[in-house]
């Protein structure tokens, strides 16, 4: 049978949510239509979605049109959740991109439309809520053909049904479909982890079965979605998605080959914000480190004594501080939220200590040279490796990259150039001397003072995150959004006219990129739409 891994994507407040409820209601999954802002739909399961009328999390409901099962996936539209909305595009085999016919093309809308089109996953496009005041179904397919990659165009209302079974016909008429396969090597990708520890996974070759033993770990359940339902499987074969346990993965790691998707990076949020409680500071760190595997791209960190986490906006802090209370009893306050900016390595230098020598009272040799890098830290040695024992280059290395992390120092190449140890030490009776035995906490405690030195002689340069800007504003506006732009530190670097429209791209300060959002109204007569995306650090001039 015909498997379709079908994405919703939309601004925020298009309708995909309830499209999804028409959906499932045309199948006979579900009897009655749920609505969002009664918090009775399907896929928004978290109380705090259903108390917002928001879609946070990713959902996975299964339904069948005809000969194929199509599991769809409802994602959030909300800006601050992209990172949960890319992850679920390196599992799809086509999407629906629901624009309202009230609002019309929206940036998000947009945003979301060039990275399918980038990505290579086809889609149609849904006009939704014809049924409402204000909407103009004629104007709104006009913005698509001029505003968004080509594709088939529907139009109706998710509310009332209208036009729906047009769109179940062309999605399983136009969008590739996945036909299950058990032959070949296992490959696939986790793009979810929940609560429990389960984590959803998209098998795109091969087959994984219960008690099969990976990496990961041994595979203990397997559940595949059919009609609305989780159904327990012994298998799960290419095409397919599952909820597995027994796994220890994290979200974006491969389950057996790595998939030829596998590699995309995500932009990385550019905020921060510290997190304090008046209660148990260990229930806090706690909390957070699991939702930190739920998403990786929180950036949990504790520096000192306080507790840091990375954000792409206002709206997922409060999401975050809602959880913490309603899930783990904990109950939070944040600091100022601030851009996140980087140390950049711009020479080579290097230090070390001596076992026995100096002031120090560590038991342990170590010496290290720094020098830039492009991306991403890398450790290596210039010593022998069997010159001590494993477990003691172990703790240099993990503290070397956990130190240079709470130091935001994202790239870095680390050379281990002097090693030194005593050995195990006794007395005569036998008891274990610490003070004239190395031990691994000897190495952790140095480290970070030979990496220090060596970075301060090496020097290093702050740095700002960037993004690429795209601008679409009425073109008799061009002077004036330039100018602000400018006087933001943004650099425009190319501009062009199309009709009444001009579109103006460039680079732009992360910082200051909600200040210009909040001014483009005013500048462009509410006509302007700014798009932003992460693309690099640079120095702050």
């Amino acid at each position: 049978m015909p498997t379709l891994n079908l994405g919703i994507l939309a601004h925020v407040d298009a309708g995909k949510t309830t499209l999804t409820e028409r959906l499932l209601l045309a199948a006979g999954v579900i009897d009655r239509l749920g609505r969002v802002d009664d918090g009775t739909t399907q896929t928004d399961t978290l109380a705090l979605e259903r108390a917002r009328g928001i879609t946070i999390k990713s959902a996975v409901v299964s339904f069948a049109i005809g000969a194929t099962t199509v599991n769809l996936i409802d994602t959030p539209g909300h800006p601050d959740f992209i990172a949960e909305v890319e992850r679920v595009l390196s599992v799809l085999d086509g999407a629906v991109l629901v624009v309202s016919a009230v609002e019309g093309v929206q940036a998000q809308t947009r945003v979301l439309a060039r990275a399918l089109d980038r990505l290579g996953i086809p889609a149609v496009v849904f006009v939704n809520k014809t049924d409402r005041r204000g909407a103009d179904p004629g104007r709104v397919r006009a913005e698509i053909a001029r505003k968004l990659p080509p594709a088939p165009v529907f139009e109706g209302s998710a509310l009332t049904g209208d036009g729906v079974d047009e769109l179940r016909a062309a999605v399983v008429d136009l969008l590739p479909k996945s036909e299950e396969d058990s032959g070949g090597p296992l490959s696939g990708t986790v793009f979810k982890v929940d609560k429990r520890k389960a984590v959803l996974v998209r098998v795109f070759s091969g087959t994984l079965r219960v008690r099969q033993k990976l990496p990961a770990g041994k595979v203990t359940a397997i559940h595949v979605f059919e009609q609305g339902k989780a159904v327990r499987r012994d298998r799960v074969t290419a095409g397919r998605i599952a909820r597995v346990t027994g796994l220890d993965a994290r979200i974006g790691d491969a389950i057996g080959e790595p998939p030829a998707s596998a590699g995309r990076q995500f932009a990385p949020p550019t905020l921060r914000t510290v997190v304090t409680t008046g209660g148990d500071k260990g229930a806090l760190h706690a909390a957070l480190a699991q939702l930190a595997e739920q998403d990786p791209l929180i950036g949990l960190q504790v520096d000192g004594s306080e507790i840091l986490l990375s954000l792409y906006g206002e709206v997922q802090k409060e999401v975050i501080q809602a959880t913490l209370a309603d899930e783990y009893g904990v109950d939070v306050e944040f600091g100022e939220t601030t851009t996140i900016h980087v140390q950049r390595v711009t020479g080579t230098g290097e230090s070390v200590r001596l076992i026995g020598e100096d002031a120090d009272p560590f038991l342990a040799t170590v010496g290290l040279r720094v020098e830039p890098a492009d991306s991403g830290v890398t450790f290596g040695l210039a010593v022998e490796p069997g010159s001590m024992p494993a477990a003691f280059f172990r703790a240099v290395e993990e503290t070397v990259r956990a130190t240079l992390a709470s130091w935001s120092i994202p790239a870095c190449a680390v050379t281990m150039t002097h090693s030194g140890y005593y050995a195990r030490q006794s007395h005569s009776h036998g008891t274990f001397d610490k003070s004239m035995s190395s031990t691994a906490g000897d190495f952790r405690d140095l480290t970070p003072i030979v990496l220090r030195e060596a970075l301060d002689r090496a020097g290093t340069v702050e740095c700002e995150p960037i993004h690429r800007f795209t601008l679409d504003v009425p073109a008799d506006t061009i002077s004036a959004v330039t100018q602000a732009v400018a006087r933001v530190r943004g650099i425009p670097k190319q501009t062009n006219l199309d009709g009444p429209e001009a579109r103006i791209e460039g680079d732009l300060p992360a910082a200051e990129v909600h200040g210009l959002q909040r001014r483009l109204p005013g500048l462009t007569r509410g006509e302007g739409v700014l798009e932003t995306v992460f693309d690099r650090y640079e120095p702050r001039t």
